[in-house]
């Protein structure tokens, strides 16, 4: 099925280059370790996140350094056991969902334990190596090396096998592994990070199996320093689904092989990565160092005082085109994500239509006069498999057309049909989908899709029916300004939410102030598009069809043009909106 008239240029591997340090970094353990060496450092403390592999990265820096003594971290925390036992209440019985971790990483080390490796490297004499997942609380070290990866890689690599930290659970499902560590691991590894920025050395790139990259820590804190300041893009992921569909094959040029795609995260820094180049070497690091690092130049001294580092606005892909219907779901309303999860807010969101055939659709919200109780005694009895779930009988379907914009605020059951490119635009929070019903299907590794419906029923709100859903969350259209170079039109959200968006039809070029805050981008129709600083802060920026790209808000105000002239383009933002 053909989806574009002209090839795509949809760039898989966006890049900044970082002018000025083009000889700060190197590639390969042979120029990583030549350099560590020519620092004469007597200790060397090389710091991890969880995921890392010791296997390959201590290996290299035992055979290459010749340390005459070796400390790893591992050693200063509890054993598997008490680890998995001080983070169940955490963990939950759930296969999905725990609860946000709010502490630090010295909740799961033992202090003596700790004591005795500090007083080792202490004693140490020669070159001694500091190793692991918060070795710097052992020792800073004479040269303090942090060893990073992305979170995608991390998940890739629990799906291949690898345990969670300190544990024996390379058989253990994908999900459970992934729940440790989004909800403990990685929580604590940030918190423990973000300490360390203005310390570290030297960063270490573990992405890549077998080539390792490393940068100085001058030269990393420059580069993320560089992208508050001018348009950027995050390296997207792509992942097959039970549901998936073929468009993003076909305009973003992916592999033939996967049966299909269902997902793209395209625009989440808790999850995607950026790829700084510097010279000759490219360093790939989680999108959330920028975030923890540059809150305030990043978002803005309003945004920082209300989220604190975190990025509040994901974009991302779902595609069913040539696929299946999404799972029928609902989102928890913010008192109970918070009282629950630990969560501050939830994940209202919004569907935007990249593209669609005749016979896409949007389930939205409950048709008129439904019982409550018959609804979710049906949904249960269907989940015990006695029954399919007649969701026709209860759940609006609203036809959907390219640029259809379908809003959905927490509380509202929905999911996109097959035959749909939905752009979803949406609060952060995206583990929080309690599935209702799904359609009769097992997931790709053939066990049930997990179904919340004691969740959901909690959260349902019954009174959101076809008459309200038609006059609140449908192409809620406003045109905010119309002239011969653009037309601009607020698309939503819902007054519940707290993203804006608008889209502008641009003819020549169109003016977006940033009011101090960041912006959230897409080009949702025509070939390319030129962003430019009006105060020449930054050098022009092109950004292709369906491309999501960022503007910090020290990037200031700025213009977007179509790349050709007399290209009709479209371009959709999204922003906080002011309280």
């Amino acid at each position: 099925m053909k989806y574009r008239k002209t090839k795509s240029n949809y760039d898989k591997a966006p890049t900044t280059c970082i002018t000025g340090f083009d000889t700060c970094a190197d590639a390969g353990w042979e120029q990583i370790c030549t350099r560590l060496r020519t620092t004469n450092a007597r200790i060397i403390t090389v710091d991890c996140y969880p995921g890392v592999d010791d296997a390959e990265v201590l290996n290299a820096l035992r055979v290459s350094l010749h340390p005459d003594c070796v400390i790893c971290s591992e050693d200063m925390f509890f054993d598997p056991d008490e680890l998995t036992h001080r983070m169940q209440w955490h963990l939950t019985d759930d296969r999905v969902r725990g609860i946000m971790y709010y502490g630090e990483m010295d909740d799961f080390i033992d202090p003596q334990s700790l004591r005795t490796l500090q007083q080792k490297a202490a004693q140490a004499t020669g070159r001694v190596l500091i190793y692991g997942v918060g070795a710097s609380k052992i020792a800073s070290g004479d040269i303090l090396v942090y060893a990073d990866m992305a979170r995608w890689e991390i998940q890739l690599r629990y799906r291949r096998g690898m345990p969670n930290f300190k544990q024996n659970n390379s058989d253990e499902d994908f999900l459970r592994k992934y729940k440790r560590g989004f909800f403990v691991e990685w929580r604590i590894a940030d918190r423990h990070k973000r300490q360390l920025y203005s310390d570290i050395d030297f960063y270490l790139d573990t992405n890549t199996p077998g080539q390792p990259r490393m940068v100085t820590g001058e030269g990393f804190r420059a580069g993320l320093r560089e992208l508050t300041r001018r348009p950027f893009r995050l390296v997207p992921y792509f992942d097959p689904g039970v549901w998936g569909g073929q468009w993003m094959r076909e305009v973003c040029g992916l592999d033939q092989d996967a049966p299909n795609y269902a997902w793209s995260f395209d625009g989440v820094p808790e999850e995607n990565s950026l790829y700084l180049q510097y010279g000759d070497v490219r360093i790939e690091t989680p999108a959330m160092n920028l975030v923890q690092y540059q809150p305030r130049q990043l978002l803005g001294e309003k945004n920082f005082a209300r989220f604190g580092a975190e990025y509040p606005i994901r974009f991302d892909f779902l595609d069913t085109m040539g696929g299946q219907n999404l799972s029928l779901q609902v989102h928890p309303l913010t008192e109970y994500i918070k009282s629950k999860f630990g969560m501050p807010y939830t994940q209202d969101e919004s569907y935007y239509i990249l593209d669609c055939e005749e016979t896409g659709g949007v389930y939205l919200g409950l048709k008129e006069g439904v019982n409550a109780q018959q609804m979710i005694a049906d949904l249960e009895t269907a989940q015990a498999g006695q029954q399919s779930f007649d969701a026709d009988r209860y759940v609006n379907r609203f036809p959907a057309k390219k640029h259809d914009h379908f809003l959905i605020p927490a509380g509202t059951v929905h999911c996109s049909s097959a035959g749909c490119m939905v752009l979803e635009v949406s609060a952060t929070p995206y583990i929080f989908t309690f599935k209702l019903w799904d359609w009769d299907r097992v997931g790709l590794d053939g066990l049930p899709r997990p179904i919340h419906i004691e969740d959901g029923k909690k959260v349902i709100q019954f009174d959101r029916t076809t008459s309200w859903v038609r006059e609140n969350l449908i192409n809620q259209f406003h045109t905010l300004c119309e002239s011969d170079d653009y037309t601009r039109v607020q698309t939503g959200l819902h007054a519940l939410e707290f993203v804006e968006t608008y889209v502008d039809t641009i003819r020549t070029y169109s003016y977006h102030t940033s009011n101090g805050q960041f912006s959230m981008l897409n080009l949702v129709d025509g070939d390319a598009a030129i962003v430019e600083s009006p105060t020449s802060l930054f050098e022009p920026y092109e950004v292709h069809y369906a491309e999501t790209f960022i503007l910090p808000a020290d990037a200031g105000d700025f213009i977007i043009r179509p790349a050709h002239d007399g290209q009709e383009i479209k371009v959709l933002r999204a922003y906080v909106r002011e309280r």
